[in-house]
């Protein structure tokens, strides 16, 4: 598969920390990469840095083979990549129809949205469509995950980068959380995904990448790692099949 985003040598500083220290990545077309590794191995800082969040203060990171390192956030998001960061990033004081209108790029309100497109996101998670006037911030926290993962859909890109969607959820909002992002997958969409649950990584990844220190030590098959339990207590510290 060709690489649909592709990082090289990439470092990123926050400050006077040196975070990233040479990251290479490659997210092919089409398939789900996983980003895995212990906390503060540098996943997240790795998002943020694709989106320009975090500046990278050397490196490369090419999408559709044109760099976007050093572009403002806003275009890089134009160019067809969206993010959902582990805090969500949903607006509680707004209605959940209000934060779909604002993530939509092409609608300034309701009438303007894709009503197919709106439907599928409703088939995708029913709870949307039921507190569609509530104010997101009474929304329970797998609903919100899911509104989360829904401004993220609510218009066709290319390139979807998700940071630990099922941290703190229940095993059955995880369950439908996966199908989800499952059906995504079978539409071709490309997503980076860190995740720490081993049933979803295991279920959606195609590739996986694991990071340590702010590096990627390991690159392969998904399944490669999942079958491997010596290779994942090497890279992870830990035999996911018991964190699932």
């Amino acid at each position: 598969m060709s690489a649909l985003l592709e990082l090289r040598g990439v470092h990123t500083h926050i400050g006077a920390y040196h975070i990233l220290h040479g990251v290479d990545l490659v997210v092919p077309e089409g398939e789900v990469t996983m980003l895995l590794g212990r906390n503060g191995a540098g996943k997240t800082t790795t998002l943020r840095t694709i989106m320009g969040l975090w500046p990278a203060s050397r490196g490369s990171v090419a999408f559709r083979g044109r760099a976007i390192a050093g572009r403002p956030t806003p275009e890089i998001a134009a160019a067809g990549i969206a993010y959902v960061p582990e805090s969500m990033g949903i607006f509680a004081d707004l209605t959940v129809k209000e934060n779909i209108v604002l993530a939509a790029r092409a609608a300034r309100h309701e009438g303007e949205l894709d009503g197919e497109r709106l439907r599928w996101i409703f088939g995708l998670f029913p709870a949307l469509h039921k507190f569609w006037l509530y104010p997101a911030g009474k929304l329970s926290g797998g609903q919100k995950q899911m509104l989360a993962v829904a401004r993220a859909i609510c218009e066709p890109r290319a390139l979807i980068l998700i940071d630990e969607p099922s941290k703190g959820l229940a095993p059955s909002v995880v369950r439908n959380l996966i199908g989800a992002l499952r059906e995504l997958k079978s539409q071709r969409t490309t997503i980076l995904l860190v995740e720490q649950n081993f049933l979803m990584a295991r279920a959606l990844g195609d590739t996986v990448a694991v990071m340590d220190d702010g590096r990627v030590v390991h690159r392969g098959p998904m399944a490669e790692l999942a079958d491997d339990e010596a290779l994942q207590q090497r890279l992870l510290g830990l035999a996911l099949g018991a964190h699932q």
